[in-house]
């Protein structure tokens, strides 16, 4: 990896006037899957609608739902080797044509590394924390994405991923963080609200 400390992010496209996905109810059945882990079907079809202003630029990282990254084909290629290392890339039916295809980040791979005594109480019905904390020697730094047993509809990204995604995408992405090992870097006070 390299030496800059280690920390751990949000991802969602931009506030910028960017075409997102809308998942469709597909959304329910990954969210049920992420909670219940093998007592529910594994999901393995996808299908989101466009929103926003038709005329705008479609978003290469381009969903919002904390738990369903979706990215264009073209950009999930660029990384395709580090993104599988968390969880399979499936294709995401669009209804309305797009100049690129569209790849659902299926991220299954679930690590215990949030220091439950220093973070905050996780909500009761998602799990999501306002404040979270993770300890160092636990957090999977191989792996580019992961979620956490406490809040596990939301996907985690590791700092060198952030980096890479936005070295490619630049002001396309918003990286809200979560959490950082160096004391100076201040979590954004709602990493998983709009």
């Amino acid at each position: 990896m390299n030496s800059k400390p280690l920390a751990v992010y949000r991802l969602m496209p931009s506030a910028r006037n960017l075409r997102t996905l809308r998942p469709d109810d597909s959304l329910i059945d990954l969210k049920r899957w992420q909670f219940q882990g093998d007592r529910a079907l594994r999901p393995t079809a996808f299908a989101a609608e466009w929103t926003g202003d038709p005329k705008a630029r479609e978003a290469e990282f381009a969903s919002d739902c904390p738990g369903a990254p979706i990215l264009g084909g073209r950009l999930a290629d660029r990384l395709r080797d580090d993104l599988e290392k968390s969880g399979p890339l499936l294709p995401v039916r669009v209804e309305e044509p797009s100049a690129d295809t569209y790849l659902l980040h299926l991220v299954d791979r679930i690590v215990d590394c949030v220091d439950t005594r220093a973070s905050s109480q996780p909500k009761k019905a998602t799990g999501e924390m306002q404040r979270t904390v993770f300890r160092p020697d636990a957090l999977p730094l191989a792996l580019p994405s992961f979620r956490v047993p406490q809040f596990p509809v939301g996907v985690q990204w590791n700092g060198w991923a952030v980096d890479r995604l936005t070295g490619l995408l630049g002001d396309d992405i918003e990286a809200r963080l979560v959490w950082s090992e160096d004391p100076s870097a201040k979590p954004h006070p709602s990493p998983w609200g709009f």
